[in-house]
């Protein structure tokens, strides 16, 4: 796992102004380096999410249908164009992304959006 970063910073001290203005945005607290998160593995709607910094999200989605009189299991590949800048710690997990208002860039998540974590994956210390 890399050292801490976000997209768009060139430097490390870019990054802790821009993860301080994103945290600001969000309306969370900024947490400090021992306790940021560098990814977030969430359910919604039936479908299991990855959230990376740096990263556009992704998940799966597995459906079950008897077919024949067999038990068939389809695994949905799923994506979204949406770029995670930064993740702040929870429960819930806070979420800000590339998209609107940040940019004009559309997308079918809110942004902040939450969720409440199945997984988190810490930057390291």
């Amino acid at each position: 796992m890399p050292a801490f970063f976000l997209p768009r910073a060139a430097d490390p001290d870019q990054a802790e102004r821009l993860y301080e203005a994103l945290a600001e945005f969000a309306a969370v607290e900024p947490a400090p380096p021992g306790r940021r998160v560098a990814a977030v593995t969430f359910e919604l709607d039936g479908a299991r999410w990855v959230a990376a910094v740096g990263e556009e999200l992704t998940g799966t989605r597995t459906t079950s249908r008897m077919r024949r009189g067999e038990l068939l299991e389809l695994t949905e590949e799923l994506t979204s164009p949406t770029r995670v800048l930064a993740i702040y710690p929870g429960p819930p997990c806070t979420v800000v992304t590339d998209a609107a208002p940040i940019t004009g860039a559309t997308s079918d998540w809110a942004n902040p959006f939450t969720v409440p974590p199945d997984e988190v994956t810490p930057f390291p210390a």
